[in-house]
């Protein structure tokens, strides 16, 4: 009898397949063939892909500069729910900041010291990456070596995000600006990819802003701190690339070190050490109120977890399980369920250096 083969799946099919896989398996299929390579390597494709991984479960976990006894890895990767973390080959091999929110499965990494180098835009699933040119407030830091740290000049945490219409990613840098001799309250350099060079944008903030906690992206914007004397919200409009402030923040002032803000399943949450507590909130854009989301009891999570008294905020990273549960990061990962307020580890390590939650995707910035 005479065998027959059944007819390949149309190709469409194979695409609709192909979009609910792995980012790393992807990696692989590029070699199957050419129409395989040109799908997976199409935006739209990649957009899909994306939005696949992050409905069908929790972001993974990016740990930056991380330290393992005597030796300084540049990053490892970390899957919740797992025991171990990987080590990923990193184009860089010393330590970086991060910006603490990713966008699109990429993070950007940064210096700012007297021997800064060039930054990096990294996906840490593809490997691919793009280095970033030294700012202008950076390369003033470097010419002025460590007389700069007479000028008492505040930090400055770089921030990372998204123009929500045009698609376009932006290393934004803000920093105050009378301690280097400027008139206006503050300076805000944009990173723009299309001519590889940071630009200056005016008008800039309206108030000095708080150095300190990292700004966080969330919808198209980035927000920071003001340094007033009633604490305020500032937002930078990532596509008009405006300032305008939000509200006022949800507390008196604080130490900065016991003040954090993050994206939480994208809406804006501010989070404070008041004591042996630590509340975190939500803002309500429609409103423009903030509604308390739960309080975590510092002391008790001290003990349980067997690490030294924590004596600055505890980092918000990510809503987990449906949005029931908070990943939260000290000196471990650990997850605060807000239905039953139960505490849980979810990775202990020597060193977790700077974790950041990300979903692991294709994409790259041409």
């Amino acid at each position: 009898m005479a065998s027959s083969m059944e007819s390949p799946l149309p190709h469409d099919v194979v695409e609709l397949i192909m979009e609910r896989l792995p980012a790393k398996s992807l990696m692989r299929f590029m070699a199957v063939s050419n129409q395989w390579k040109s799908t997976i390597e199409s935006p739209f494709f990649q957009e899909r892909q994306l939005k696949h991984r992050q409905q069908s479960g929790d972001p993974d976990v990016l740990m930056v500069s991380i330290h393992i006894g005597t030796v300084m890895e540049t990053a490892r990767t970390l899957v919740l729910g797992s025991s171990s973390s990987v080590k990923i080959p990193t184009p860089w091999d010393k330590s970086h900041l991060v910006c603490q929110s990713s966008c699109d499965g990429l993070v950007c990494l940064y210096n700012t010291h007297v021997e800064s180098e060039p930054g990096f835009v990294f996906n840490p699933t593809t490997r691919w990456h793009r280095s970033l040119p030294l700012c202008e407030l950076q390369q003033l830091i470097i010419s002025l070596g460590n007389s700069y740290y007479r000028l008492r000049h505040g930090m400055c945490h770089f921030g990372f995000g998204k123009d929500k219409f045009t698609g376009t990613y932006k290393p934004v840098c803000l920093y105050n600006s009378s301690e280097i001799g400027r008139e206006d309250a503050t300076t805000c350099e944009v990173f723009d990819f299309s001519t590889d060079s940071w630009r200056y944008v005016t008008p800039s903030a309206p108030y000095r802003i708080i150095t300190l906690p990292d700004p966080a992206y969330v919808d198209g914007s980035l927000y920071w701190f003001t340094e007033c004397e009633e604490t305020k919200v500032v937002s930078f409009d990532l596509h008009t690339e405006t300032f305008q402030v939000v509200a006022k923040a949800p507390f008196a002032d604080a130490p900065v070190q016991e003040i954090v803000m993050c994206d939480l399943n994208n809406r804006l949450c501010v989070s404070l050490k008041k004591g042996s507590n630590q509340v975190i909130w939500s803002f309500n854009s429609g409103n423009k109120t903030w509604d308390t989301m739960c309080s975590i009891d510092l002391g008790f999570v001290s003990s349980l977890f067997v690490i030294p008294p924590i004596v600055c905020a505890l980092r918000p990273l990510s809503l987990l399980d449906g949005e029931k549960k908070h990943c939260v990061s000290h000196e471990a990962l650990m997850t605060y369920d807000l239905e039953t307020k139960s505490y849980d580890s979810a990775f202990s390590a020597d060193s977790i250096g700077n974790p950041l939650c990300y979903f692991p995707s294709l994409f790259s910035v041409s």
